[in-house]
């Protein structure tokens, strides 16, 4: 049996320097239209679905049959009575979020400073042109890129303490440690981090365990990259207590991966407790965060990147991960 190291340790890093110098993106230009789509869907008369259906599909061309076959699913045989069932059903968190939603403007507002910078390191890749807004199942998408939108699925920014995700059901899909990220707070980042696996999509699962660590690292320097003024808190998903925990215990951290030989270890099976998301990593302890590989990683690639002045972040990551490992020679003390 592996030894095990428990580390008093809590997630995530960073008090990131070695991201690329500030950049001035206020000239950059973004065309961005914000389109409440929820407000025209739940205000369908559900004694005539057919008329409101056409009405929305009129007013929403693209993103009225991606909602209902992709997001609600439904079929084109059922759409009239399962869009009859979900307006029932979900008004009253509709009700809710036309409360809590009724200014997205701020929200809106801090995403466009991070397509700024998508836009200008990345000027070729093609930015959405809309921000669409929904409601969907509670066990429905969060975030997602559409043909020429970004959409966000307001049933998953109700608040921690929202009622429905406090129900049997909703526990179950969402366990406190992950619903407490359910706040307005989270909406930007999380279009970001869209963004950067649309452009980046993730290719390292069966891959060695350190190679996964250094992929997420990647991710996280680069959404650091793109949204500086954003708290770590917020882009990371961890209290700053934790991350001043984590930073404290890198050495221990990176110790346990070594003594139990798992850098290199690329079953599913063995990795996924250092990879996924959970409310501790079950090797270090309840104190421990889950998901604790993507700091290891993102310590990782902040050395590479210390090693190589003026790199861009396509350069990043565009870097194999082996290569960045055997380059830094990472041993925190």
């Amino acid at each position: 049996m592996k030894q095990l190291l428990t580390v008093g340790l809590l997630f995530f890093l960073f008090a990131c320097k070695q991201s690329p110098k500030p950049v001035d993106v206020s000239a950059v230009k973004i065309d961005l239209q914000s389109l409440r789509f929820e407000n025209a869907f739940f205000t369908i008369d559900t004694n005539h679905v057919d008329a409101g259906l056409n009405k929305v599909n009129a007013a929403y061309p693209g993103f009225a049959k991606d909602f209902l076959f992709n997001i609600l699913g439904t079929t084109v045989d059922s759409a009239t009575k399962d869009t009859r069932k979900f307006i029932r059903t979900y008004g009253v968190l509709f009700d809710s979020a036309k409360l809590l939603y009724a200014d997205f403007k701020p929200i809106e507002e801090e995403l466009k400073k991070g397509l700024q910078r998508v836009k200008y390191y990345y000027p070729k890749y093609p930015l959405p042109s809309k921000l669409v807004t929904f409601i969907g199942p509670i066990n429905s998408y969060a975030n997602i890129i559409t043909t020429d939108a970004l959409a966000v699925g307001l049933q998953m920014y109700m608040g921690k303490n929202y009622s429905l995700y406090q129900t049997e059901m909703g526990l179950e899909l969402y366990p406190n440690y992950v619903s407490r990220r359910f706040d307005r707070a989270y909406i930007p980042v999380n279009c970001i981090k869209t963004i950067i696996d649309d452009m980046y999509p993730n290719k390292s699962l069966g891959k060695p365990l350190v190679e996964q660590m250094i992929e997420a690292g990647k991710r996280q320097w680069l959404l650091q990259t793109l949204m500086p003024e954003t708290p770590d808190s917020i882009r990371t998903g961890y209290t700053q207590a934790q991350i001043e925990g984590c930073n404290k215990n890198e050495a221990d951290i990176w110790s346990f991966f070594i003594q139990n030989n798992l850098l290199y270890e690329s079953n599913p099976d063995q990795t996924k407790d250092y990879m996924n998301d959970g409310p501790n990593t079950p090797a270090l302890g309840d104190a421990s965060p889950g998901m604790i590989g993507q700091f290891v990683g993102t310590k990782i690639v902040l050395k590479w990147i210390d090693q190589h002045a003026a790199v861009s972040p396509d350069s990043v990551m565009r870097k194999p991960a082996k290569e960045i490992f055997e380059e830094t020679r990472y041993k925190p003390k």
